[in-house]
């Protein structure tokens, strides 16, 4: 099963025109997290823009990560249909190795009985563990709470779901009463307070301020709910920006690029650029962010 905590969704940092994949920037990105202690890293998921890299970005990505930090790794797959994805699977299996904390596979299918026998043949292909994602936005494919448990419990292999269905926080609660495997928030943390309260075991997303999220985190662990709401508020207004619809990648990437973390915040098409109007005040988020964690 998958640790507890925060796993930390890596971005994949572009460079020059042609927005090449920046490997001393990703190198000095997940070297950062290494230094916050989170429990591991995600890699080529949405954030990491994975469905936009061919097969040598996806190499030079997952190894560079691997390079530079000890930590375990849960590897996202891009595809819906079964063959492609095992073939995603079966190269991060081989560049990872025992390291390979799990393969991050989406949800293809609203069926219980159809999605059970991909995961299965997944599995059984690759010998990896599954971390399911749940991700509508993404995917397309929409599955009730109980439909999803139905068919996560009939399937071998499963080590984590990462749930991203709003409402979130009702699913979490469905999934974690149903099955014996952790299930972990995303988006960007918005709703990670709450679903830690449902019952999630972390955070599994990418806000640029990955110390907010392990604040929240920790806290929950220690002291409850009164003890993370404290932690976590003053992070809440910088998640809320980060996630606005159509622009977060950018708008997160480039939050990333001021802390100094990646040496450039472009994002590859058709992802949307960064909007002008919003320099201003994402500058004034990050500032502030930024000097809170620095007393701290």
């Amino acid at each position: 099963m998958l640790a507890p905590g925060v796993w930390g969704v890596v971005a994949t940092p572009f460079t020059g025109s042609a927005l090449d994949v920046d490997e001393p920037s990703l190198a000095r990105l997940v070297e950062h997290y290494a230094s916050l202690g989170v429990a591991g890293l995600t890699v080529l998921g949405v954030f990491g823009e994975a469905a936009r890299l061919d097969t040598a970005d996806r190499r030079a990505v997952l190894e560079t990560v691997l390079d530079s930090v000890d930590l375990p790794v849960v590897v996202g797959a891009t595809g819906l249909s079964t063959a492609p994805v095992i073939e995603e699977v079966a190269l991060a299996a081989e560049l990872a190795g025992s390291r390979l904390a799990g393969a991050m596979v989406q949800v293809n299918s609203g069926d219980p009985h159809v999605l059970s026998r991909h995961l299965a043949d997944v599995h059984e292909a690759t010998g990896a563990g599954l971390v399911v994602q749940d991700y509508p936005l993404v995917s397309g494919v929409r599955i009730a709470p109980a439909a999803l448990a139905a068919a996560l419990a009939a399937t071998p292999g499963v080590v984590a779901v990462k749930a991203e269905a709003p409402p979130t926080t009702t699913a979490i609660a469905t999934l974690t009463e149903s099955l014996d495997v952790p299930v972990f928030g995303g988006l960007g943390g918005l709703g990670l307070l709450d679903e830690l309260a449902a019952g999630a075991a972390g955070a599994m997303t990418g806000f640029s301020f990955p110390e907010g999220l392990l604040a929240c985190v920790e806290a929950w662990q220690a002291g409850g709910y009164a003890a993370a709401r404290e932690a976590f508020l003053p992070y809440l207004p910088l998640v809320n920006f980060e996630q606005q619809a159509t622009v977060a990648l950018a708008v997160r990437k480039e939050c990333l690029r001021r802390r100094g973390l990646i040496l450039d915040a472009g994002v590859r098409p058709p992802a949307a650029s960064l909007p002008e109007a919003l320099r201003e005040q994402l500058h004034r988020h990050v500032t502030a962010v930024s000097t809170m964690t620095e007393v701290a």
